[in-house]
């Protein structure tokens, strides 16, 4: 028998990614599985290496989130970053998607990336005991996933 499963002991990490509307991930923060999203989203926007656009009125930047990050915490920051939230709770994108068969969910294309990543064993598995080491493979996989999605690579 290992820990109590109620006192959220989890050991292993956690991937907060940030991708486009594409899935190309554009920023990876690892930490404690134990941690909240909620908890990881500035660290999150803060890894995207390359300065984003202004967001303008005429174009806003939106940021879809799940109901993971339904506090009033995250809304704070994605206002300080200037985004645009779109935070939705469980079961609404599936009533939507029910209405309109055209719609697609948007955080399945974070949840793609993330099976994207999966495919490298030792992403899956994390065998790197240093959190340094890690990070390096993730941003390797992103740089993969980012190339082979630009369709240079075959």
């Amino acid at each position: 028998m290992g820990p109590n499963p109620t006192d959220r002991a989890k050991g292993g990490a956690k991937r907060s990614l940030l991708t486009d509307g594409a899935g190309i991930p554009l920023g990876i923060v690892v930490d404690g599985a134990n941690r909240n999203d909620f908890q990881l989203l500035g660290p999150t926007i803060e890894s995207i290496p390359i300065p984003r656009p202004r967001p303008t009125k005429e174009r806003p930047q939106g940021l879809c989130l799940d109901k993971g990050y339904d506090y009033a915490q995250a809304r704070d920051t994605v206002k300080h970053f200037r985004y645009t939230p779109h935070i939705r709770s469980r079961g609404e994108e599936q009533r939507e998607q029910r209405r309109s068969r055209r719609h697609k969910a948007r955080r399945w294309v974070v949840e793609r990336t993330h099976s994207w990543l999966n495919r490298h064993r030792s992403i899956l598995v994390r065998w790197a005991k240093k959190a340094e080491n890690y990070v390096g493979l993730l941003h390797f996989a992103c740089a993969l996933v980012a190339f082979r999605a630009s369709g240079l690579f075959g």
